[in-house]
């Protein structure tokens, strides 16, 4: 049994997704036709050597579906007994950016796109419904990255803002290129120091970063609330948007939308654990509602 398998007590891991598209003002969700077992299901498929739960999500999607995704909010876990043992499958949900005409296979036969009604009416088995039930469409998610591990502060001679990053930090930078492209960003923000910047430069290439004045520790203690209006407009904003801020930050904006907003933190011991954890290269993926406001908060310790 692998360390994942010993974290999560279980000896068989899979994940899926629940998939979804915009259709006239509602969406529709995915569901497949599995002719071994002859039951409609959700895409799901077990984990391979070495992948991560997101990775193996949005790879059996593809594979069942023929469609490409975007993940979104980390929906739950459902566990089962198998033969094999205790199973667990961890749902995302995931927006479809491109879907290429389906081609049934022995997996999988058909493919519907319905209303999510519809869906859980279609569903061979509780625990499908019940992700199903659970299930909301954000309009929009910001993905709060922290910047990887800079240089030592104590031997930095010059303006703390140019403190680069450190061999671990552009090894963490890297890493980071394939985490956060599973959540497929479409515009990218910064607070002004470099080791910022620099967190982002391996995924982003020659695109873009905005710069973010008020949402850097400096900025933002300067004027907490100009800085937490500004991470609510980018909260707010339709799409995908990634932000790289600091230690000083991160925890004080999430902490403070979740008081709001009384929504659970996923990822964390605690949904209400304080200080809220930002560890160096750590990810909050933040979703919102029409209204802009925070409706799921999922914590990523690391990019692996």
């Amino acid at each position: 049994m692998t360390d994942l398998h010993a974290a999560l007590g279980a000896d068989v891991l899979a994940a899926g997704t629940v998939l979804w598209r915009p259709a006239g003002g509602d969406v529709e969700v995915a569901v497949v036709h599995r002719p071994r077992y002859d039951d409609w299901s959700l895409p799901k498929g077990k984990l391979d050597p070495g992948e991560s739960l997101a990775a193996c999500a949005l790879r059996e999607t593809l594979e069942e579906t023929g469609v490409a995704a975007r993940l979104g909010q980390r929906i739950g876990d459902v566990r089962y007994p198998v033969p094999e043992g205790r199973k667990l499958v961890r749902y995302w949900a995931a927006e479809a950016v491109a879907a290429p005409e389906f081609t049934p296979n022995d997996e999988v036969d058909e493919l519907r796109w319905v209303p999510v009604a519809e869906a859980v009416d279609l569903m061979a088995y509780p625990h499908d419904r019940h992700v199903l039930r659970r299930f909301r469409p954000p309009r929009s998610v910001l993905v709060v990255v922290r910047h990887a591990k800079a240089g030592n502060r104590e031997s930095w001679e010059g303006d703390d803002d140019l403190r680069p990053l450190s061999g671990v930090g552009r090894s963490q930078a890297e890493h980071l290129v394939g985490f956060l492209g599973r959540f497929g960003p479409e515009r990218y923000h910064s607070a002004l120091p470099i080791r910022c910047v620099d967190t982002l430069r391996p995924t982003v290439g020659t695109a873009p970063i905005t710069p973010e004045p008020l949402l850097g520790e400096e900025g933002y203690w300067a004027n907490p609330a100009a800085g937490l209006a500004r991470f609510r407009e980018l909260l707010a904003r339709p799409g995908v948007t990634v932000l790289c801020s600091q230690g000083g930050v991160i925890p004080d904006v999430v902490a403070t939308l979740l008081e709001e907003t009384g929504a659970n933190a996923t990822g964390v011991p605690s949904p209400r654990e304080k200080p809220v954890p930002s560890r160096k290269a750590s990810t909050w993926v933040l979703t919102a509602d029409a209204a802009g406001t925070l409706r799921t908060a999922d914590y990523y310790p690391a990019p692996a």
